[in-house]
């Protein structure tokens, strides 16, 4: 349901504190993949788009100007990591918390998740302890197998944008594994784990299926987050922008729809963690030397 047709005003924020991925790298100037996937689905559905590397932005007073943020990061974002651009300033990370607490709309994608980790420990659930930006985002990456083609389900046709494709779909990405997961998600997409490798490094898939795509409340702020975006080709996928514009409208207060909680039902066994034992590639063995007069 159409709530009101008034204009978006979007921070887009794409600092890289950890790794930086492919998709939001801005060279020579011209503007990434990302920021022209965003402008494409966004214009035309009244979304002013505001892109910034630097964190500078996170003041009370710069953040007041904007109805939604969006972030593709990593890392802690209040250092200046492994690139050059400018950190969040003290405080700025919970004036942003803040903001959405009080009614800003937040919508997280891929690498969002790797940011502000809790702990140096990946493979140990954090209850309480764990960082209030990754509480309010609603999951936490563990880490990732190599990139696969997995199977991901779908959980609510209903949701903005997945009535036309809410059907089992096998799709190549870079599959994260999370832990701290919220009790009150609301699942969108989930992941078929018996579809993935389990060995070596994607031993982090041992485990039940679990969600991938979903949408929150944090106090009055609207969550919505997916895994998906990894990879060039996902980005030009007319399902993920479908998706994607329908998160971003229902996480700006745009659309109505049911967010009830589902995570227990839809993915019951989403708490068990993957073990941290990967077992790695056996070592092939020499071929014997012949044996002289053989």
């Amino acid at each position: 349901m159409l709530l009101t047709a008034a204009a978006i005003s979007v921070l887009f924020f794409t600092k890289s504190s950890g790794h930086e991925h492919s998709v939001i790298k801005v060279i020579d100037g011209q503007p990434s993949l990302a920021m022209k996937v965003l402008g494409q689905i966004g214009e035309p559905r009244g979304f002013q788009i505001t892109h910034t590397k630097d964190g500078a932005v996170f003041t009370k007073d710069q953040l007041a100007k904007y109805d939604l943020f969006v972030f593709y990061t990593s890392g802690d974002l209040t250092e200046l990591g492994r690139q050059t651009d400018p950190p969040m300033p003290a405080g700025g990370k919970e004036a942003l918390l803040a903001a959405i607490e009080g009614g800003k709309g937040f919508v997280g994608i891929h690498a969002a998740a790797d940011t502000f980790h809790t702990t140096e420990e990946r493979f140990v659930a954090d209850g309480d302890k764990t960082d209030p930006y990754l509480k309010m985002l609603g999951g936490e990456f563990i880490r990732h197998g190599p990139q696969q083609v997995a199977r991901l389900q779908c959980s609510d046709a209903k949701f903005p944008g997945m009535a036309a494709q809410c059907a089992p779909l096998d799709l190549h990405e870079e599959w994260y594994s999370y832990k701290n997961l919220a009790t009150d998600l609301h699942v969108i997409q989930w992941l078929e784990t018996w579809s993935l490798k389990n060995t070596a490094g994607g031993s982090v898939y041992r485990r039940p299926p679990y969600p991938v795509t979903w949408v929150r409340r944090h106090g009055k702020g609207r969550i919505f987050y997916t895994a998906l975006g990894h990879r060039e080709d996902v980005w030009e996928r007319p399902s993920f922008q479908e998706m994607l514009a329908g998160g971003l409208l229902w996480a700006a207060r745009r659309i109505d729809t049911d967010a009830t909680p589902n995570i227990s039902t839809v993915t019951p066994g989403y708490a068990e963690l993957p073990p941290n034992d990967p077992t790695p590639t056996p070592v092939a063995r020499p071929t014997p030397a012949p044996t002289p007069g053989s």
